[in-house]
């Protein structure tokens, strides 16, 4: 009996030990590619133990910088990653003072179609330095997508929109395009929420109105002297007097710019309701010159004669 398990190991040990290819001059065998595997395995278990205290202790003190222990989350798993490849590669005797091997195998995989997996990996690396764009920012992109960063990683970077819809977007679009962050600085926003009332409406009535459902709205920011809700009249309508309420928002209500727009329109329609201040409709005088060669007097007196027009298109001038 131990003469066979003698010979089944010696077995197995033949099969392990069987060269399967060799990397410049390196044999690699089973063994050594359980070896490295075991080795990267280990890195990748330490790279998600690091990232995983980092995130308890962001969530455990709420005054801590988030996005930086983020970044630096994300630059120890690069690195340990790097190492354990290094490691578990040198394990199984890779001679790494010569680099052409590596360099000339990374050439390949560049020349195959990697150049965009390359350039977004050192996007990524830019925004993760140069931090400005981070981890819980709302941002917009020129072609329209707006949410909260959530990821950063190696090709693309995870953004959620306020419909809770999931969006990669690759980080190229970042570096290379313009982006519109919301809460780089300062959480403090302002928005301007435009309104019309009928010609003829007390103008002091309105500001009153707009100020009073700016205070009812809950994302208007309180105790700021500086940053009080202010009315504008901005334009004289063809219909309407034209009102904007400018408003600054608290650091929440500045990523739900499209809920925060809606609130606040609900609560400027309730304010002019209650004070009977008239929400006008789109109107055109049409003022009648001729009709059928008469002049302006003797139309009058045939259109009130009729007491309508049947048509609606106006007549010749």
């Amino acid at each position: 009996m131990p003469e066979r398990l003698i010979a089944f190991w010696d077995g197995v040990h033949g099969l392990l030990t069987i060269e399967l290819f060799s990397i410049g001059g390196t044999a690699v065998t089973a063994v050594g590619v359980v070896r490295v595997l075991l080795v990267v395995g280990a890195a990748a278990l330490v790279s998600r133990l690091v990232r995983t205290t980092l995130a308890r202790v962001s969530a455990r003190w709420p005054g801590t910088d988030r996005a930086a222990l983020y970044t630096v989350g994300r630059v120890a798993h690069y690195v340990l990653l790097t190492l354990g490849i290094s490691l578990g590669l040198s394990t199984i005797g890779m001679d790494f003072t010569n680099l052409a091997v590596v360099l000339g195998a990374l050439g390949i995989g560049i020349g195959f179609g990697l150049q965009d997996i390359v350039a977004n990996f050192i996007a990524g690396l830019v925004i993760l330095f140069e931090r400005h764009l981070r981890v819980g920012d709302f941002i917009e992109l020129e072609s329209g997508v707006s949410g909260e960063v959530r990821e950063i990683r190696i090709r693309a970077t995870r953004i959620a929109t306020n419909d809770n819809i999931d969006i990669l977007v690759p980080n190229l679009e970042f570096v290379r395009g313009r982006v519109v962050n919301w809460t780089l600085d300062e959480g403090d926003r302002r928005i301007r929420v435009p309104f019309g009332v009928a010609y003829g409406s007390d103008k002091e009535a309105v500001r009153a109105a707009a100020l009073e459902a700016a205070q009812r709205t809950p994302h208007t920011l309180q105790g700021r002297s500086t940053r009080q809700p202010q009315v504008w009249l901005v334009s004289l309508g063809d219909s309407s007097l034209d009102f904007e309420l400018v408003v600054w928002l608290t650091p929440e209500a500045g990523k739900r710019p499209s809920l925060v727009h809606a609130d606040y329109l609900w609560e400027i329609h309730s304010a002019l309701v209650e004070r009977g201040i008239e929400i006008p409709f789109p109107q055109q005088d049409i003022h009648v010159r001729s009709l059928l060669g008469l002049d302006q007097e003797s139309a009058m007196a045939v259109l009130g004669d009729r007491g309508r027009v049947a048509s609606t298109r106006p007549p010749d001038v």
